[in-house]
């Protein structure tokens, strides 16, 4: 690896010596894997989306590997808050690594609910509110509705003082990233995480004539190649939309150094990655580092301020 050239990144107050992180929901459920990414290359862990008591999610098969990625419907199978929490508070900043804390309630009551936990707790790190829950039956992803976006915005930083990122849902149309960029520049959040998988695709197995996974009758959310387009542009759009302070975590798609290269030069901070490191385990961290330090051997860049949210246009 080149040495000169450095893979760290920040997010507010909270440094990063690489920019790569796991995406909440893979690998990361048990105290046991988040200790295998904290010893891995990556920058830091993601926590599993937690809800106020543990879940078994959603009945299997929930998940398919495909030739694209994957589709899922989990339904936040997890261990419950204090698991997560009580893991959290002991490894934050161990060995220079992060750790950030994944809260996703089923109500705005449970978000609620739980960031008065954290609140309270002597957890000094991260915490990533999940706004876009696509895989939980009867429930609707709170963050396709600005007002309510920004009513439990409201209401969380009358009393959360510490700093909180939102993970975002994938948006498709420009007046979604106008509306949703009107409501978070109003809120001192402190990063978004962009984006979730794309909710509600379908994959059908032709051989079978049937859906890949059981639950809400086959349907479930897209991750992996399918989605690198669509989280590519939710990156530079809301870039171009956000005040400064506001950071960006780039989500979807990324299994390749030049997947990290193209989610930074649209003004992503860190990465993180899921499918692929569904399929990989913790030595992708590796690999795609060496890759991306590669990339930016040939291209002269030595920081990722070199060429971060510097995309061109013709």
């Amino acid at each position: 690896m080149q040495t000169n050239i450095s893979l760290a990144s920040h997010i507010g107050d909270y440094q990063f010596d690489n920019l790569l992180l796991n995406a909440a929901g893979v690998r990361c459920a048990s105290t046991e894997e988040l200790d295998k990414i904290l010893d891995s290359d990556a920058g830091g862990c993601v926590t599993k989306s937690a809800t106020p008591e543990p879940r078994k999610g959603n009945e299997s098969p929930r998940m398919k590997a495909t030739s694209m990625g994957c589709i899922n419907s989990m339904g936040l199978p997890n261990h419950g808050l204090d698991y997560y929490l009580k893991f959290a508070t002991e490894k934050q900043g161990n060995h220079g690594k992060q750790v950030i804390l994944s809260v996703a309630g089923l109500s705005i009551d449970q978000n609620i609910e739980m960031l008065k936990k954290v609140q309270a707790s002597s957890f000094s790190g991260l915490t990533e509110l999940n706004l876009s829950c696509p895989n939980i039956a009867g429930k609707s992803q709170l963050g396709y509705d600005f007002e309510a976006v920004r009513d439990v915005l409201a209401a969380t930083f009358k009393f959360f003082k510490k700093p909180l990122g939102l993970k975002l849902p994938p948006y498709f149309d420009f007046n979604q990233f106008d509306g949703i960029a009107d409501v978070l520049n109003d809120f001192p959040i402190t990063y978004i995480n962009s984006i979730n998988s794309i909710g509600n695709g379908l994959v059908v197995d032709p051989e079978t004539e049937s859906v890949v996974i059981k639950p809400k009758g086959g349907f479930g959310g897209l991750g992996g190649d399918y989605v690198k387009p669509t989280a590519l542009a939710n990156v530079r759009a809301l870039r171009l939309r956000l005040k400064p302070e506001i950071s960006i975590i780039g989500t979807g798609g990324i299994k390749s150094g030049k997947d990290v290269f193209e989610h930074v030069l649209c003004g992503a901070d860190l990465v993180q990655i899921g499918t692929a490191f569904g399929f990989d385990g913790t030595p992708i961290f590796e690999r795609i580092s060496k890759e991306l330090t590669e990339l930016m051997a040939q291209k002269g860049y030595q920081t990722l301020a070199d060429f971060r949210g510097k995309l061109k246009t013709i």
